[in-house]
């Protein structure tokens, strides 16, 4: 059974920069540190890079309900992960993260757990970006690629993860049994 995926366009996505879809080796998964599907939206629409006029957002969406959305197509380059945007695919699970205190040094503790549905959802999706894309090779966490530190906003003198999605929470081992992809780490990168 095919997965139903819900098409979004993000209203800058003809501006992301175009790529052929063989350059596509990995599958980065994130989760949205939003409460629902609604404020992602909302964020994913806002104009970061002044330049191109785009924003960061990943390619798809999945929400806790195990609903997909596609909210930009494969053959762009959506900003989702630094240095890793043109051979990869950025994933968005609705998860709270460290909401809404994204930065300070007391609230980094991840305890918003990912339902079934939704990692049930995410491994028809990889498994579906399988057989669509034969370049692909694996999947990693945005955390595994972005480890940048910086200062906590509460108390300059901590240094905290910048990025830390999908988090501990997240069911890495359930989700491998159920896909065709390998488990990345940097360096395979």
């Amino acid at each position: 059974m095919t997965l139903k995926i819900v098409q979004r366009p993000l209203p800058y996505v003809q501006r992301l920069e175009s790529r052929c879809t063989d350059c596509i080796k990995v599958v980065v998964i994130h989760c949205t540190e939003l409460p629902d599907m609604a404020m992602a939206r909302v964020y994913g629409e806002k104009i970061h890079h002044l330049d191109s006029q785009t924003g960061n957002s990943g390619h798809f969406y999945i929400d806790r309900d195990g609903s997909v959305e596609q909210w930009a197509p494969l053959d762009r380059i959506a900003h989702h992960v630094r240095g890793f945007n043109a051979e990869s695919i950025g994933i968005e699970l609705v998860n709270l993260g460290r909401y809404p205190h994204w930065y300070q040094s007391g609230h980094q503790q991840v305890t918003d757990p990912y339902p079934g549905q939704q990692i049930d959802a995410l491994a028809s999706l990889l498994n579906q970006l399988v057989a669509q894309l034969p370049g692909l090779e694996g999947v990693t966490g945005h955390e595994n690629l972005d480890t940048a530190q910086l200062a906590a906003e509460d108390d300059p003198r901590v240094m905290i993860r910048r990025k830390v999605d999908p988090g501990p929470l997240f069911p890495w081992a359930t989700l491998m049994d159920k896909i065709l992809l390998e488990r990345l780490t940097p360096e395979d990168l």
